[in-house]
């Protein structure tokens, strides 16, 4: 199984998905974590610093990078954040992944929190932009 979590320096849990500067892939196995790495986040705008001319909501462009992030993560089955747009959170959820927005900080124990089936997810924590 493998799980993105948001993360601006490699160890915490960044604050918004869209801005993050990368992701934390870890691999779990056995109910362990038995890898990870870190890319870059070049596959948002929000990130990158460019400014979009884009309904956050409803647009075509938004849709399109939305479809970024889902066809980077692909192979991951479960999502971690701090926060991130309600419409990036029901988008994930359509394409079948587990999301947990959380308060947890660092991004090791939050993996570990959801391999023992204690990560607590507070959907309340999106925003409606």
């Amino acid at each position: 199984m493998k799980i993105a979590v948001a993360s601006d320096d490699g160890v915490n849990i960044a604050q918004h998905f869209g801005r993050t500067r990368g992701l934390l892939i870890f691999t779990v196995t056995n109910n362990e974590i038995s890898d990870r790495s870190y890319i870059e986040n070049n596959f948002t705008g929000h990130a990158q610093g460019h400014h979009h001319d884009h309904d956050h909501g409803h647009g075509h462009q938004h849709q399109h990078s939305h479809s970024n992030i889902l066809d980077a993560l692909q192979e991951c089955e479960v999502v971690i954040s701090r926060g991130m747009g309600r419409r990036l959170l029901d988008d994930f959820e359509s394409a079948g992944k587990q999301v947990f927005v959380t308060w947890t900080e660092n991004a090791e124990n939050a993996v570990k929190q959801f391999i023992e089936g204690n990560l607590q997810h507070d959907p309340e924590k999106s925003c409606l932009h």
